[in-house]
């Protein structure tokens, strides 16, 4: 997706990540590998826009998806390196979340 980014950098980080389906979806794959269901029950949306943000994010390079050639089919979702590499965002945010929450 590279070749239609903004020039800003936080414009960039907004396109890839900019809604809460995706920081939600990337809060929870930072602990480790998830299946769809575990990250529906833990997110609180519905499938299609679970379907519709993990697409995303994986075409972005963000995450990765596994099949599993089993009856009934097995699908898990972890993050790639680079997707890895958010975490310090994440966790300045949740700082500041806390901070907020605290006044």
């Amino acid at each position: 997706m590279k070749k239609n980014l903004p020039e800003c950098p936080v414009a960039t980080f907004l396109t890839l990540v900019g809604n809460k389906w995706k920081i939600l979806i990337i809060r929870d794959l930072l602990s480790g590998t998830k299946r769809f269901k575990e990250l529906q029950r833990s997110i609180g949306c519905s499938q299609k826009v679970l379907t519709d943000n993990l697409r995303e994010l994986e075409k972005n390079g963000l995450i990765s998806r596994k099949v599993y050639a089993e009856v009934p089919p097995r699908v898990e979702y972890s993050m790639t390196k680079t997707g890895n590499s958010i975490s310090p965002v994440l966790d300045s945010i949740a700082k500041w979340g806390t901070e907020y929450k605290k006044r």
